[in-house]
């Protein structure tokens, strides 16, 4: 959307320039290829697989805002979900990218320094393994498995260490990634340096 001003020059008011939107979607893509690879990381629990999808969606929350980071994250979650014909599981990413990205991204907008991203990251990881349970109680129970107690018993030994590792290892990729090519795909006023 845009306006005209009083003096007669088209001003873009859209929230994301053209630029932004480009790579914005060039991470969905990443995004939604990453979703596609499955680590088993607990023996216990093959069932619970990594993959770095969100890692994607969090740059994009720290150079844009945090609907930045969920818009990119939604969109590789619906779009795996199209492809696999499995909306449960998409539903609960869309999830994982408001309880991981939103928390980290927000408060990285508002401290706007290293320290802030690790606190973002740090807050991030305790809410996103928080929201894994309460996701698994309610969507993964009515969807899924059927009753509370075929989940319960694996809360504790696969559930939460499961999220607080894949969390944790979003995390350090987002760190490596995002200091590697934030100038370029930061608007320059919102850059920080020597951070």
């Amino acid at each position: 959307m845009s306006q005209v001003t009083t003096a007669g020059a088209i001003k873009n008011t859209n929230r994301w320039s053209t630029r932004q939107l480009v790579t914005m979607a060039l991470m969905c893509a990443i995004a939604a290829l990453f979703s596609f690879v499955q680590i088993p990381i607990l023996p216990a629990a093959p069932f619970l697989t990594y993959d770095p999808s969100l890692m994607p969606a969090m740059v994009c929350g720290f150079a844009f805002g945090p609907g930045a980071g969920f818009a990119v994250g939604a969109v590789a979650a619906v779009i795996h979900g199209l492809i696999l014909g499995e909306w449960v599981g998409s539903l609960m990413n869309i999830c994982a990218t408001l309880f991981f990205v939103v928390p980290a991204a927000a408060i990285y907008a508002r401290k706007h320094t290293f320290a802030g991203a690790i606190a973002g990251l740090l807050v991030g990881c305790v809410i996103a393994t928080a929201g894994a349970v309460l996701t698994n109680l309610t969507i993964g129970v009515w969807f899924w498995y059927g009753s509370a107690d075929a989940i319960m018993p694996l809360m504790l030994p696969a559930v939460v260490p499961f999220n607080l590792i894949k969390t944790v290892l979003n995390s350090a990729l987002t760190l490596v990634v995002y200091k590697a090519i934030s100038n370029l795909i930061t608007p320059k006023k919102d850059q920080v340096k020597g951070r």
